[in-house]
């Protein structure tokens, strides 16, 4: 019997060690830290060994392969011990795609692969199409191959579940676009990021799709440098005709795959801005490529409802609306949250910086950004790009979402938005971006 160890007990861990009990493998897992209750009792349930707090070393060392959990970084000592032995460490994305002969459509990105990734689950469930949702979004792959049965998965990636995937294979692999993010966990080498996302491409055929966007310069600059087989669909809002692929034409996204053409109003979307024709784009070319006719395509796009934590309208107040776009953990994705507001902004930024460059957000806020709430612990960096911008007596630090609001509504007036889009990790103050929207939406209910 095989020996497998997995090493983090969170939503990954769990679902990869589960997977090994089914197929058979000698299983055991270790985290560092504690594991909360619920995961710790599906181990019990299932009758797996594990441990918390520590690792023991014999215990792990002595395994055949291991399944590491995408938040532990690969220069902690136990992962180095297991390199320099020479044993052979996967993601739970690899582990899993071993037992899974389901058509699979992968998603990552820098921005917008979670809107993307619902967006195309939205699509493939009103076709009547049976299909999962899983990876960095819902629950854990490696858990669902385990306990039930899909003809499709819609996953999203992160760059941290690729870094340990090797023979994975997607049918349709989505690039949503590659801007600097989790520098820190890639020795700040921006090169060293785009490698991990464009994993995704590695082991794609022929028969397979690549949807990518042609206007993003990283994405284009580095698949000039390599050969992929599968079939290159673009997508685009700069040029207006392509023979494969999606633009925009006449107020309208044009789809074309293959012999077939979809055409979709830009007032019919259901998600507005700019990022979020990209993303429609994105999906439509999957839907396409997965055999959706055209009238689901446009129903889909019209009808479908925001991600939570993604730009999402909580309350409006006294005429100040307010805004959750927790997910926002980058500059990029701040940039497109600020790019996208029609009315003056008082912005809630800050959080763990993850090395970024605020030099391209200054233009938008000159122009769009009144005044600044910080949410962090460290804003040092956040204050030498903005405060000159606004202006001392317009730019205050917070240590709680309740203050960061009270602050807010300080500054706002009637017909102003209070956007939360921090640029920032959350691990500073919240233990995930999800708990920092929570606490977000909790502070304006109660306002």
């Amino acid at each position: 019997m095989s020996r497998l160890v997995v090493l983090g007990g969170g939503e990954s861990g769990v679902g990869a060690a589960v997977l090994a009990k089914v197929k058979g493998f000698d299983v055991f897992l270790s985290d560092s830290g504690t594991i909360s209750e619920g995961y710790a009792e599906e181990l019990r349930r299932w009758d797996i060994p594990f441990e918390q707090g520590g690792h023991t070393e014999e215990l792990i060392l002595s395994a055949d392969e291991v399944v590491k959990s995408p938040g532990i970084p690969g220069n902690v000592p136990m992962v180095r011990k297991l390199e320099a032995q020479g044993t052979h460490i996967v993601s739970e994305i690899e582990f899993a795609g071993r037992y899974d002969t389901a058509k699979k459509i992968c998603i990552t990105g820098s921005n917008g692969k979670t809107t993307t990734t619902s967006l195309i689950y939205y699509l493939l469930r009103n076709a009547g199409l049976n299909v999962g949702l899983g990876g960095n979004i819902g629950k854990s792959y490696a858990y669902q191959v385990a306990t039930e049965h899909f003809d499709y998965y819609v996953l999203e990636i992160s760059s941290f579940q690729l870094d340990n995937c090797y023979e994975f294979h997607p049918d349709i692999a989505i690039i949503t676009n590659i801007t600097p993010d989790h520098l820190d966990r890639y020795d700040y080498q921006m090169e060293n990021y785009v490698k991990s996302k464009f994993r995704i491409t590695r082991n794609l055929s022929p028969e397979d799709c690549f949807i990518f966007d042609s206007d993003d310069e990283i994405t284009i600059d580095h698949l000039n440098k390599i050969i992929i087989s599968a079939k290159k669909l673009p997508f685009t809002q700069k040029e207006t005709d392509l023979q494969q692929g999606a633009f925009l034409k006449d107020e309208q996204i044009v789809v074309r795959y293959e012999e077939e053409e979809c055409n979709v109003y830009l007032k019919e979307l259901a998600l507005g801005g700019r990022h979020n024709i990209y993303n429609s784009m994105a999906a439509a070319l999957a839907a396409k490529a997965s055999g959706i006719d055209n009238k689901v395509i446009r129903e889909s796009l019209a009808t479908f409802k925001p991600v939570e934590h993604r730009l999402e309208p909580v309350l409006s107040i006294k005429d100040v609306l307010y805004i959750n776009d927790s997910k926002a953990t980058n500059v990029d994705a701040a940039w497109y949250a600020l790019e996208c507001q029609k009315r003056p902004v008082v912005w809630i930024v800050g959080g763990k910086d993850k090395g970024n460059d605020y030099e391209v957000l200054k233009p938008l806020v000159r122009q769009k950004v009144k005044a600044i709430v910080c949410l962090g612990v460290d804003n040092t960096k956040i204050r030498e790009a903005f405060e000159s911008i606004v202006g001392k007596d317009r730019f205050v630090e917070t240590r709680s979402a309740e203050d960061a609001v009270k602050e807010s509504s300080r500054f706002a007036s009637p017909g102003d938005v209070v956007l939360l889009s921090p640029c920032c990790a959350s691990f500073d103050l919240f233990h995930n971006m999800e708990e920092r929207g929570e606490r977000f939406k909790e502070a304006v209910r109660r306002l």
